[in-house]
């Protein structure tokens, strides 16, 4: 068995970490970290868990060494960063879901995270990046940093065109839309229900971080490039789940058929992402209501051609494959199992 620990054991994030480690067949839970709730069971933490797994969070020291084959780190991303320089080269393996590392270059990521203080050097020892893009780099990875949520749907839904067609995207304009656990479990005004409710809230209409860190990726990544990318981000009233739209501007030439073609060709074999065609089924797909509680990500292109833009559409589960399920889904490539153990749960819907 492979020894695993959640630190942020608290939170939305690690509580289904918590829920997907307890079910996997080669995953023991034998760590919980934390540090406003020592002490406490996982099923105090989260109603959901009702079961003893036999541990209370603890406080994080470098002797959880001893306790651990990997660690996820489902804290805020300063609390990462100081965590993985505490444990880096003591465990295997250390996965990180937070913004800590995601953005290689310093003065990117200290425009987007001023108050993540990180070590340089630890930075560009991390591998990011979606387990369908990068995987074979995962499997001798130490330290594993994850996208975000908005990020994975982004990065999934452009990959085709840049790293598969190696088109010369002028200008993409994001639109995306997530559920309230995206937000994390701390109460703020904003979140109660009586604000939240029925509500499509633009909390960060002229730009979010994401879009940076996908940018940041892809460039990287090559073979195409990205001219500019721009998002626009809205909190709506369900739970789980995002949506996100990416308006792409090319002036090289592409039709249906061929850009259809190309994202089943880029994606062939890999099992969580989907191509779908956006009337499918009895209702208009990618919808993140078909994907709950999956690991699923659904993907669908379509040529506007008398917008002369391609428009990509990407629906998830941020806490499944937006977070925890990624996170097992990149462990389970690291230590050499099939890449869908403990995560072949179907979608909840309705839901």
């Amino acid at each position: 068995m492979i020894r695993a620990g959640v630190v942020g054991a608290s939170g939305l994030a690690g509580g289904e970490l918590i829920r997907l480690i307890t079910q996997h067949p080669e995953l023991e839970l034998t760590f919980l970290g934390g540090s406003s709730s020592i002490g406490r069971r996982p099923s105090e933490l989260h109603p959901g868990l009702r079961q003893d797994f036999g541990v209370t969070v603890q406080p994080v020291t470098e002797e959880i060494a001893d306790q651990v084959d990997v660690v996820f780190l489902a804290t805020p991303a300063p609390v990462s960063a100081e965590v993985a320089a505490l444990l880096a080269d003591r465990v295997p393996a250390v996965v990180d879901l937070s913004g800590a590392f995601r953005i290689r270059t310093p003065e990117l990521h200290d425009r987007w995270y001023p108050k993540v203080k990180r070590r340089n050097d630890l930075a560009e020892r991390f591998v990011y990046g979606v387990p369908e893009l990068i995987g074979e780099r995962l499997a001798e990875a130490s330290l594993i940093s994850l996208p975000g949520c908005y990020a994975t749907a982004i990065t999934l839904g452009l990959a085709p065109l840049t790293l598969g067609l190696g088109l010369n995207l002028k200008t993409v304009v994001v639109d995306g839309k997530s559920g309230s656990s995206g937000g994390g479990a701390t109460a703020r005004t904003g979140d109660l229900h009586p604000y939240r409710n029925g509500a499509i809230t633009p909390y960060a209409p002229t730009g979010h971080r994401h879009a940076s860190e996908v940018k940041d990726f892809l460039e990287l990544a090559r073979p195409g490039t990205i001219g500019s990318m721009s998002m626009s981000a809205y909190g709506v009233s369900h739970v789980r789940g995002l949506l996100t739209s990416s308006y792409v501007f090319t002036d090289e030439a592409v039709d249906q058929r061929e850009l259809q073609r190309a994202y089943l060709r880029f994606y062939k074999g890999k099992q969580f992402v989907r191509v779908r065609r956006h009337t499918e089924t009895i209702i208009p797909v990618p919808d993140p209501h078909v994907v709950l509680g999956s690991n699923f990500c659904d993907v669908t292109v379509m040529h506007d051609e008398d917008g002369g833009r391609i428009v990509v559409l990407a629906a998830l589960d941020n806490l499944v494959k937006g977070a925890a399920g990624q996170a097992v889904q990149a462990t389970n490539i690291r230590f050499g199992l099939p890449e869908e153990t403990g995560l072949t749960m179907q979608p909840v819907m309705p839901a």
